[in-house]
């Protein structure tokens, strides 16, 4: 014999209907079955309303008038498809099931209040035509029996949420039900009370049937069908790339159930545990899916399982002096709850006794707040205790799995999740069993714990979250850059998608992220202001937890909101060199908030593009190393045209050559004015501890100071060839010495300068041409040789390449926290 349950979702059209008859007859062709049904979804929320609203008149038939017509477009349906289909059996059974419908109805309108015991009459009548549903398709070919519940499931008193009393149900069943036919059906979510008034069984009730008529018929297995493939490591509507499980213990299964999954309920797993009848979760849309077997067959599985969330929990706090080292506060605490017939979803205690949580479901919480101060009225008045206090919307979230049994580090791996996805932790529980650990977390955080939780106990794949600002040469090279990398990326583990791209109009978001192979129109869509209340609210409500601002513009406005970016808990990646150069107060800021939030501030492209210079100074730094003296071509652009002048050219070609090759700013001015290699030392001091400003930065600027460099950019370049002549003099000058020209920074003694120095073939910096960049860096472990970084420091391919280095740091920023 199996027994099998089948949800309001597999019945909620004619087209399922007749999903579920073939199911159910293949199955009878192994063995027989007894078939437990719920309502068609749908219906019975509308008996519920009916309750509720408790109409008379023309109101009450409206009311009537919808539920028939929802089951007649079943009938319909299934007269179109079946022509087996005895229209007739099932029309009766609605015809008399809906005249006792109304009379309940008319009666409690009469008293203006619906009594449980006719409310449960009223919620279970789905049940009831779901099963003559069933009759009218499978009776014309097969043997049918229907198993009445009223008859053996005996249950408590309690009217709407009842539990079975299984020795007794089994024994009646047994006395009732000796023979059965090949299928038999039975209306789930019904009960009897020992008045002999019917009784429902709950959320989840008719699953709770099937579980008690298996322990009944002694079934070889118990199948609960629903409208997903089994059960899986996470909620599946939360988390995209959740897995299908193969198997749970029962053990498993009711700390799952309890702690929120959605297939699941612990009414439904106790019995099946007691009696270790194995269960399978299937899908009627999908039967030939293997699905989830549920028993006490030991698989050898992981640590952890699976995570599950409860949602909508309110913690209770009873604390204050007088807690501390009274005997009997618990058990008063706990006793008033029993008497309100409130469930307690999970306890949690200081260790000085000062105080004991709670949480229970939100629609509970003031119930419970106004019983415990009437129970603690006395303490209360004498200040023995605080007042009771509620905290509200908040989620549970759990781990689960028999292999967490004496695992070290279990626990840490959550708190370090949590921690990644920013999210504060109210309580914990864990049991001696170490099967389960949970935390209370607040609701809204709910999601981002869970896609980290999963992303590091289950998945192990990163994701990066990037918004990208300024569609430039470097911006556009840097979107190029992950279009192309991206599914080699993936194929690593690391999920990285541009969400936002922000130009001078605008920023546009695509929640599931932007084809990187058609960028330019994904942008468009959408367009929103660039502030951050917008990226953040985006990040927000898509629950993106890993989310990198990446600036590769050179505005100062948005460099100077850098800090707010961090402290909202995002990353920061950029070229930009406003921010590092900015007030020495900003520049310990962006740090401090960086460090506050666990977030990365990172700018390995600020000094020498592509060139690891940031990174080398900041380990050499850690290491205890010290910076004696430095010199360096920090500029690419000057790099070329220095180098050009060596070979004879002139300034003004030298330059409009650069300038056309894409090698200075599109105003030369900005490279030749040596603001920008100012800019470049005075991070290299800072990062050496050196409090420094920029105007202490003193700047040597390629034009003479008695040059006319005003007016256009038009203007300055046909200007430009009147200082030929003299940098030909210095060139020559300096070649008679066996020297070159170069434009230098350096820091020497605390004091940086920039300048244009000649260098003979003994300097480091003496072969630095071609838009190369060289650090020569002298220190207390690197002398009297110094170190030297080399290579192109110039050129977008360079540039966006470091900034995606940076970009890829922060998939495992965890580790550097």
């Amino acid at each position: 014999m199996r027994v099998l349950k089948f949800g309001g979702s597999s019945l909620a059209n004619a087209e399922r209907f007749l999903a579920v008859c073939e199911i159910i007859t293949n199955k009878s062709q192994q063995s027989p079955v007894s078939v437990v049904v719920s309502a068609p979804q749908g219906i019975t929320n509308h008996l519920v309303a009916l309750t509720e609203t408790l109409t008379e008149g023309e109101e009450l038939e409206q009311g009537l008038e919808h539920l028939y017509k929802a089951v007649n477009n079943i009938f319909d349906g299934l007269a179109d498809a079946d022509t087996n289909f005895n229209r007739q059996h099932a029309e009766q059974a609605l015809l008399r099931w809906s005249q006792q419908l109304k009379r309940w109805l008319e009666g409690a309108a009469m008293l203006n209040h619906c009594p449980d015991h006719i409310r449960a009459c009223v919620i279970s009548l789905g049940e009831r035509l779901s099963v003559a549903i069933l009759e009218a398709i499978l009776g014309k070919e097969q043997q049918l029996s229907v198993i009445e519940p009223e008859t053996f499931l005996k249950t408590n008193e309690s009217s709407l949420n009842a539990v079975a009393d299984l020795v007794l149900s089994r024994q009646l069943f047994v006395e009732q039900y000796p023979n059965q036919q090949r299928i038999s059906l039975m209306p789930g979510f019904i009960g009897v009370a020992p008045s002999g008034q019917v009784t429902t069984l709950g959320r989840n009730g008719s699953d709770y049937s099937a579980a008690v008529l298996s322990v009944c018929t002694n079934a070889e297995c118990c199948e609960i069908w629903t409208d997903v493939d089994g059960v899986y490591n996470a909620d599946p509507r939360l988390i995209k790339d959740a897995k299908l499980l193969d198997h749970l213990s029962y053990q498993e299964a009711m700390e799952l159930s309890y702690f929120g999954a959605k297939v699941l309920h612990p009414k439904t797993i106790g019995p099946i545990a007691q009696y270790h009848i194995p269960c399978w979760i299937k899908n009627t849309g999908n039967p030939d899916a293997k699905g989830t077997l549920i028993s006490g067959e030991d698989k050898g599985q992981k640590q952890v399982k699976a995570i599950s969330n409860l949602d909508e929990l309110t913690m209770v706090n009873v604390s204050g002096p007088g807690m501390k080292g009274m005997v009997g506060m618990a058990s008063r605490v706990f006793a008033c709850m029993s008497r309100e017939n409130i469930s307690m979803v999970m306890i949690s205690q200081s260790s000085s006794e000062y105080c004991i949580s709670f949480c229970v479901y939100s629609h509970d919480a003031y119930r419970a707040q106004q019983s415990l101060q009437l129970e603690f009225e006395l303490e209360l008045l004498n200040q023995l205790l605080e007042p009771i206090d509620l905290q509200s919307h908040l989620s549970i979230v759990s781990l689960v799995g028999d292999g967490m049994h004496h695992q070290r580090g279990v626990a840490g791996k959550l708190f370090s999740s949590l921690a990644q996805a920013r999210v504060n932790v109210v309580a914990i529980a864990q049991d001696s069993s170490e099967r389960s650990i949970s935390v209370v977390i607040e609701q809204r955080k709910c999601t981002d714990a869970l896609k980290v939780c999963h992303q590091n106990f289950f998945s192990h794949r990163q994701t990066i979250d990037a918004f990208v600002v300024g569609c430039g040469v470097v911006g556009s090279e840097l979107l190029t850059q992950i279009g192309r990398q991206q599914e080699s990326l993936k194929s690593q583990g690391v999920d990285l998608r541009v969400y936002g791209i922000a130009n001078s109009k605008g920023i546009g978001f695509n929640a599931e992220g932007i084809d990187m192979h058609d960028w330019q129109q994904g942008m468009q869509a959408d367009v929103k202001p660039l502030t951050v209340d917008s990226v953040k609210n985006f990040v927000r409500n898509h629950h993106l937890i890993n989310p990198v601002l990446i600036d590769c513009t050179s505005n100062e406005d948005l460099a100077l909101k850098y800090a707010d970016f961090l402290a909202e808990g995002f990353h920061v990646v950029t070229p930009n060199k406003k921010a590092n150069t900015d007030s020495w107060s900003y520049y310990l800021k962006l740090r401090e908030c960086a460090q506050k939030t666990n977030r990365l501030f990172l700018y390995e492209t600020n000094v020498g593009a592509g060139l690891p210079v940031i990174g080398t100074l900041q380990n050499l730094f850690k290491a205890g190393d010290e910076l004696v003296q430095f010199a360096g071509v920090l500029s690419g652009s000057l790099s070329y045209i220095f180098g050009k002048l060596d070979e004879g050219m002139s300034l003004s070609e030298a330059t409009e050559i650069a300038k056309s090759n894409g090698f200075t700013e599109p105003d030369p001015r900005d490279d030749l004015s040596g603001m920008d290699v100012a800019r470049k030392l005075l991070i290299m001091a800072r990062e050496a501890g050196m409090p420094l400003e920029l105007h202490n930065i003193k700047v040597e600027s390629v034009l003479p100071d008695d040059f006319d460099s005003s007016g256009s950019i038009d203007d300055f370049m046909a200007r430009l060839p009147e200082l030929n002549p003299q940098f030909a003099a210095k060139v020559d000058q300096a070649a008679s010495a066996g020297k070159v020209l170069r434009y230098v920074g350096s820091i020497n003694n605390g004091e940086c300068q920039v300048s244009i120095e000649a260098v003979d073939a003994s300097h480091p910096l003496y072969a630095i041409k071609d838009g190369e960049n060289a650090l020569s860096i002298l220190s207390k472990y690197y002398q009297p040789i110094p170190l030297v970084l080399r290579g192109y420091g110039a050129g977008a391919a360079v540039t966006a390449a470091g900034v995606f280095s940076d970009v890829l740091r922060t998939q495992a920023w965890k580790q550097e926290l």
